[in-house]
């Protein structure tokens, strides 16, 4: 039997008996219509910060009842059914009485309408009366008193925000904040609004296609935080300032855009919407138990999508959470009663209450996505990896087309765009009828890398803005995809790009080994894969080494064309400032055009790639930098001016920083670091601070490293590469900036904190867990960091021997001056390395004392695993805290290898194996202690933090 309304699903009810007018404009009370027909007077009675979710138009509820496990549905007299307007006043007086409730009611069953209530009608106040339109003949009752309405107002802002808008030649350039890619209709629409749902507030990108209203987080996200159909709608209200209502039978959104105009267009959108057809009733739905964060929610299958409900009421309703597209994911049981939904963008992961109900849901699910997969064996290949599953730049889901050396799968629409381009640029071929050149490397290098890669590559840089969507025209297709890849716009550009020579020599030294994503980006920057030493094409030296999918790759590059460096710089032209209101919300920045207006326009944090403090005197003020935008803050005081910029710095930093580190900060920008001559960089956070620049790798779990800096410290400009060069002792790095006005500030703040006095952090340089005391020998601090930056990606990394003179003259560099030792960053540089922290660790005392060695083999010799942990952190607390601290940091530092052991081929098991000798020496081929280093490795979070800290700790994933 039919099932409750499905997220836009709405009850099986009569249609209204009238449609929306299509005449909105030409009168002020036109806009005022309610969904059923009727008119109502332009002043309405605004909602109290109280009122909440409180139920609205009651009337118009639907009263159900259960007769033999069907629901029957049936429906109270509707609003504005006669011309007496008795109607009306019931309406009216239902959402008086609801509205005066708490809050909580947002949360409790309807109230059933009887028809008693048309007769004994709820006796309205003066205000409401009031704006009741005057019908002939209406009854007139006494009033009762009401508190009066609480306008809603937005946050106030806080910071002055001038912001440097341009207009490029890019795809998508001149786009204003609230744009879309749609084409503005009518119907279609998109915009920043600032949404109440209760007294909750929040702001969020707002869109609507005609059918579904989704309002999302980010303009980014590819999960809204809700999601409903515009048959679940019962009423819309226009009021003043921009506002405007949108109601449910027992629920309401109140919306606020930051002009007239705007709200005027989300309410002619909607009225236009009227009378579309509700979507099919939902296959199957029930409770769920959703994990990360763990709730109870409500989920439909309706058509090819799951749609996620944060309770039963609100299925009931048709007011979704999210809505989840089976063409894109897969299901997998991931234990008693548990399975997981896999997207490319997120994994869901949810529990049932029964097993029962789990292989309901798993034979639901599979046959949804069957349905939608019927394609050949090559397509099912490819999108096993959930990356392939969507365009790689539209979005559209199942891509049927692939562009075989651009590495991306593409969608029809897309594929046709890139046959323009010529088979310089883009390879188009079928997954369905290109059978034949369908190699099995060639497959393999989809499912591992694919779409994921490319655009790691190719669109790195895309702005929100300008990223197409499936329904996007055949003009905005076309432009967005040659910018992409014909002039390369939102590349990420290796570092070598401006050194062709250099570009060439690196890419002859990847193609040798197994990262086949800096390959990619060696092309697409340019490198050519004919030019090799000794007459060796790249294509060669990958076959030597036994490379089959660097060969594949290279092999359908070997005659293509890349974007030139110069077609990749975008011509700014700047239009003048604007000056914005702002205010800071975690990872977001909310402009508005007034102090407390609503938001104009959102900036998310992780954008930001930049920021310069540039206070000077009375001036508070600090810069921001995105890959399009430049803005500029000004705070009234130092202290509001730090909060804010401290807020953004810890936003983008990758991990946590602690408050010494912030202090006196100049400038933080995101770069590429090259050491010495080698060719090989790190992604890298850089801060610059009095007297040092403190360097934090983009690698989770990864240790800051520090570069001091002083009057004897030389740096130059090379403005043509946006690179920075840095010599102090015998150690040069260069840095490269993404833009030239992140590089040309940072050039200009040197002297300045070259010239400070550094203040030297507490901390030890490789972060230890919080609350251990001890000190880590500083020149293993130097070989953890080190290594963690370069070699990470390095084959056998700790089995290999290195070069034994190499390995002595690095120890004595070490100790004598650790912070200024040269060391090499190529394949063979870190191994000598990695050699000289064995060596280290060999020549210094014991760190787990002999005495207590046998302690730790009766411990290893429990049955259990939950016996031996609780015993292996009582014996970590008897060590020296120096010791206790030197083992962690090891542990530590091991653990982040092993996360890279597909590469590196260094497991938990291979890395306890080489350093057992080094801790238990004499025990060193007993296999409890062989497994007890192991689980130092794995479980270093359980062993080395207290249970507090142990709880904050990301969850982790360990190779065996």
């Amino acid at each position: 039997m039919p099932s409750p309304a499905c997220t836009g699903m709405a009850v099986p009810v009569p249609k209204p008996r009238a449609r929306y007018p299509q005449n909105f404009r030409n009168s002020s009370i036109d806009s005022n219509v309610s969904l059923d027909g009727s008119e109502i007077n332009s002043r309405k009675p605004e909602v109290n910060s109280q009122e909440a979710d409180s139920g609205l138009n009651g009337g118009n509820e639907d009263s159900t009842a259960s007769v033999g496990g069907e629901v029957k549905f049936f429906r109270p007299p509707p609003l504005f059914t006669s011309a007496s307007g008795e109607g009306e006043t019931l309406a009216l007086s239902e959402w008086t009485k609801e509205s005066n409730s708490d809050s909580s009611s947002d949360e409790s069953p309807p109230a059933p309408v009887s028809s008693q209530a048309e007769k004994h009608p709820v006796q309205l106040s003066d205000q409401q009366q009031n704006n009741v339109s005057p019908v002939p003949n209406a009854p007139v009752h006494n009033t009762i008193q009401t508190k009066p309405a609480k306008t809603k107002k937005p946050r106030a802002a806080t910071i002055r925000v001038s912001r440097r808008k341009q207009s490029t030649g890019s795809a998508g350039s001149g786009t204003q904040p609230c744009d879309s890619h749609h084409r503005e209709s009518a119907v279609a629409r998109s915009s920043w609004l600032d949404v109440w749902k209760g007294r909750k507030h929040n702001v969020l990108w707002t869109t609507f296609d005609g059918q579904l209203m989704s309002l999302w987080k980010k303009r980014t996200d590819k999960f809204t935080e809700y999601v409903f159909h515009v048959s679940n709608i019962t009423n819309v209200r226009q009021q003043d300032k921009g506002r405007f209502s949108i109601y449910f039978r027992k629920k309401h959104f109140e919306f606020m855009a930051h002009s007239e105009a705007m709200q005027e267009g989300w309410v002619t959108s909607l009225h236009t919407s009227r009378g579309r057809e509700p979507p099919p009733q939902p296959q199957h739905h029930g409770p769920l138990t959703m994990k990360e964060p763990r709730t109870k929610v409500y989920a439909a299958i309706c058509g090819h999508n799951l749609w996620i409900y944060n309770s039963k009421e609100d299925f009931n309703l048709g007011l979704g959470m999210t809505l989840v597209s089976m063409n894109v994911a897969s299901v997998k049981e991931t234990g008693r009663r548990h399975f997981s939904l896999i997207t490319p963008y997120k994994t869901f992961n949810f529990s049932t209450d029964s097993s029962r109900d789990l292989n309901a849901w798993l034979n639901e699910l599979n046959e949804v996505i069957r349905s939608a997969l019927s394609c050949s064996e090559v397509a099912l290949r490819l999108w096993a990896s959930p990356w392939n599953k969507v365009c790689a730049d539209c979005g559209s889901s199942n891509p049927e087309w692939a562009s075989i050396n651009l590495l991306v799968v593409i969608c029809e629409a897309c594929a046709g765009v890139h046959r323009s381009m010529g088979s310089s640029r883009s390879k188009v071929r079928s997954l369905k009828m290109d059978s034949k050149v369908w190699t099995e490397p060639l497959i393999e290098l989809f499912v591992i890398y694919g779409n994921k890669a490319a655009n790691n590559v190719w669109g790195h840089n895309v702005p929100a803005a300008e990223q197409i969507l499936p329904d996007a025209s055949q003009e905005e297709r076309a432009e967005f995809i040659k910018a992409k890849y014909c002039r390369g716009l939102y590349r990420k550009a290796h570092p070598l790009i401006s050194n062709q020579t250099l570009l060439n020599q690196r890419l002859c030294e990847v193609v040798r080994g197994v990262d086949v994503e800096e390959t990619l980006s060696l092309l697409c920057s340019g490198a050519k894969v004919q030019v090799g030493p000794q007459s060796l094409s790249a294509i060669s030296l990958a076959e030597n080494a036994g490379q089959a999918l660097q060969t594949e790759l290279l092999r359908h590059n070997e005659y293509t064309e890349a974007p030139n460096v110069d077609q990749q710089k975008q011509t700014v032209e700047q239009i003048g400032l604007e000056e914005l209101h702002g205010k800071l919300e975690d990872e977001r920045f909310l402009f508005s055009l007034e102090n407390e207006s609503a938001a104009y326009d959102v900036l998310d944090l992780r954008e930001v790639i930049s920021i310069f403090n540039k206070s000077s005197g009375q001036t508070h003020e600090f810069e921001m930098l995105t890959l399009t935008d430049s803005l500029s803050c000004n705070a009234d005081g130092q202290g509001s001016l730090l909060s804010h910029m401290l807020h953004i710095i810890r936003v983008v930093m990758p991990g946590p920083l602690a408050d010494e580190e912030l202090e006196g900060v100049m400038a933080v920008s995101r770069l590429s670091l090259r050491e010495g001559s080698g060719l090989q960089h790190a992604e890298v956070w850089a801060s610059l601070r009095p007297g040092e620049m403190l360097i934090y790798p983009t690698l989770p779990h990864t240790p800051r490293s520090v570069f001091p800096l002083n009057l004897h410290t030389h740096y130059s400009l090379h403005s043509t590469e946006n690179t920075i060069q840095l010599t102090a002792a015998e150690k040069t790095l260069y840095l490269q900036f993404e833009r030239d006005q992140s590089c040309s500030s940072w050039f200009n703040l040197l002297p300045k904190a070259a010239s400070s006095q550094r203040k030297t952090l507490q901390r030890s340089v490789y972060t230890l867990p919080a609350g251990m005391r001890g000190r880590v020998p500083a020149e293993l601090e130097r070989c953890f960091s080190h290594i963690t930056l370069y070699g990470l990606k390095v084959d056998g990394l700790y089995r290999r021997c290195g070069t034994a003179t190499k390995i002595s003259r690095l120890v004595e560099q070490l100790r004598l001056a650790p912070a200024n030792a040269v060391l090499g960053t190529d394949e063979l540089d870190v191994v000598d390395v990695a050699g000289a922290l064995k060596l280290f660790l060999r020549q210094m005392q014991e760190i787990i004392p002999s005495s207590e060695r046998s302690d730790w083999v009766k411990a290893a010799g429990h049955a259990h695993e939950t016996q031996r942990l609780p015993q292996y952190r009582s014996l970590v607390k008897r060590l020296h805290p120096d010791n206790r601290a030197t083992l962690a940091a090891l542990c530590g530092h091991l653990y982040v290898v092993q996360l890279h052991s597909q590469v590196n081929r260094m497991t938990a098991h291979n890395l306890a194996v080489v350093f057992v000798p080094t801790l238990f020496q004499e025990l060193a081929m007993n296999t409890d202690v062989v497994r007890l280093t192991k689980e130092l490795i794995i479980h270093h979070t359980l062993v080395f933090l207290s249970k507090e800290e142990v709880q904050d700790e990301e969850e982790m994933i360990t190779v065996f």
